[in-house]
């Protein structure tokens, strides 16, 4: 299954509810499971960005949804890179190498 680095921060009301960000964390991954993508890990982080999530989803349509819901809530925006494992990347090279 696809997998999504997806970078955060927190808005203005995400930093002034910063207590609530664990029970956010477990809303996050029930709305993603909903949608048909896992949250496989959630990250705090210290530097340009407040957190760092990866996200697995079957397709691009899911994973923007997902992440298109996190984001309405009003608490983070996102920065989504795609990312590719080493099987994937294999499959890659050899289709550009033809």
């Amino acid at each position: 299954m696809p997998t999504y680095v997806t970078l955060l921060n927190w808005t203005d009301q995400g930093i002034r509810n910063y207590k609530d960000t664990t029970k956010r964390a477990e809303a996050f991954a029930a709305a993603a499971q909903k949608l048909g993508a896992k949250l496989l890990n959630l990250y705090w982080t210290v530097g340009s960005y407040d957190l760092v999530a990866v996200v697995e989803a079957p397709d691009d349509e899911t994973a923007t949804a997902t992440l298109l819901q996190l984001g309405g809530v009003g608490n983070v925006r996102t920065t989504t890179l795609r990312a590719f494992g080493r099987e994937e990347m294999d499959r890659i090279i050899a289709k550009a190498a033809g």
